[in-house]
């Protein structure tokens, strides 16, 4: 299966030295092929914590910093299409949010960055967390994905 297309844009006032573009490019790839995506791929954008409050408050009336968001770009005619016709999405990530928490919980913020990506490639793939039966299948597939990535799971 060829990887999907996922394109990351910047915007930061201030370059991050752990940033690693290609790394967060291939978690998004892994996480679309994990769940048989083969649909259009994926815009990240990564953002300061200020940006992604923004955001948050446009548009989920809930003017607080999160770690991610993710915005399904299908139109509302293909909601009910299957993975393989999907158009894609966009995750926007705070980068201030995966410093912050990285260091709260002791490791490298890249890993908590990879964390957000995959996390919401699941959201945008229909996975959910607001009840401990969906938070526990979205760990499961998040474990998944970081072991294919060959990488340790924060959690």
């Amino acid at each position: 299966m060829k990887p999907h297309s996922v394109e990351i844009e910047l915007r930061l006032a201030r370059s991050r030295p752990w940033l690693d573009l290609d790394a967060l490019r291939r978690a998004g790839e892994v996480a679309l092929d994990d769940a048989g995506w083969s649909g259009e791929g994926l815009s990240i954008a990564i953002v300061t914590d200020a940006e992604i409050a923004a955001i948050h408050a446009e548009y989920l009336d809930d003017p607080t910093e999160t770690d991610v968001i993710t915005f399904d770009l299908r139109d509302e005619s293909e909601r009910g299409v299957p993975l393989a016709a999907r158009t894609g999405g966009e995750l926007v990530v705070s980068a201030d949010t995966a410093e912050r928490c990285a260091k709260e919980r002791g490791h490298d913020p890249l890993l908590e960055a990879q964390l957000y990506v995959v996390h919401g490639a699941l959201h945008l793939l229909g996975e959910d967390d607001h009840d401990e039966d969906d938070r526990r299948r979205m760990r499961t597939r998040e474990r998944a994905v970081f072991e294919r990535l060959g990488l340790p799971y924060p959690f």
